[in-house]
């Protein structure tokens, strides 16, 4: 099928799920057939990106790599992953890979620029932090990197992880707390920069969009232009 995006996911289900509802809610289609074909990988099984960068855990690479191959063979033109972390091994990802890779650290980079803001704030995995995914990015462009603070941090994964063990009521408790510190420590927007973000803090993004920038919408809205320009049509995206 032309056009065909395949996500390579399971990184975690939860974010998955906000990718694919996120697709189908961004795009402007009147019947079930005008929406943005995907084939979904989500197989849980990936060792954790986290524990492979900090800890000296198992690495991930070859069962993504393994996924994303399948997902090449079922025909996908291009591929998407809805994890942040997962982002360290893009280079070998796309170097394996033989259709489009779109990255959500790029994608997501570029609705900061756009959105004008100069304090930006960070919320993401200890990881991501680790390998300044994004503050490198944030910081070259002269734009100052608000983040939590180390005891702070601890939080931020409780509340990453809680939401992976089903404790939605605790992760959204915690993440608000975060959130609303680096809003008093001046950030004028904020980067949810790990997939489960936008997911915890759901309600805040829908009531206040303008304060976030949300790392999986931009990877879909990215995601929904590429499909445009593979298949010659415009303004699919809401």
């Amino acid at each position: 099928m032309k056009g065909l995006i395949g996500v390579l996911g399971g990184m975690g289900p939860a974010a998955t799920v906000d990718l694919f509802n996120k697709f189908v809610t961004y795009t402007a289609a009147h019947n079930d057939q005008e929406h943005i074909p995907l084939i979904i990988s989500s197989i849980p099984d990936i060792p954790d990106r986290t524990e492979a960068l900090m800890h000296h855990g198992k690495s991930p690479l070859p069962v993504m790599q393994d996924y994303l191959k399948r997902l090449e063979d079922a025909g996908a033109e291009c591929i998407v992953i809805p994890c942040n972390t997962a982002h360290f091994w893009f280079s070998e990802l796309k170097g394996s890979c033989h259709v489009d890779m779109l990255s959500i650290v790029e994608t997501t980079m570029e609705e900061v620029i756009a959105s004008g803001k100069k304090k930006v704030g960070l919320l993401a995995t200890n990881a991501t932090l680790y390998m300044e995914l994004y503050q490198k990015g944030i910081e070259e462009r002269g734009f100052e990197c608000i983040r939590p603070d180390e005891k702070n941090q601890i939080k931020v994964m409780e509340s990453i992880y809680a939401l992976k063990s089903g404790d939605n009521e605790l992760a959204e408790y915690l993440m608000k707390e975060q959130e609303e510190q680096l809003f008093n420590q001046g950030a004028e927007i904020i980067v949810l920069g790990c997939t489960e973000v936008p997911v915890i803090l759901a309600n805040e993004v829908r009531n206040n969009p303008n304060k976030y920038i949300d790392s999986t919408g931009a990877l879909v809205r990215a995601g929904i232009k590429w499909y445009e320009n593979r298949v010659g049509k415009n303004n699919l995206l809401i």
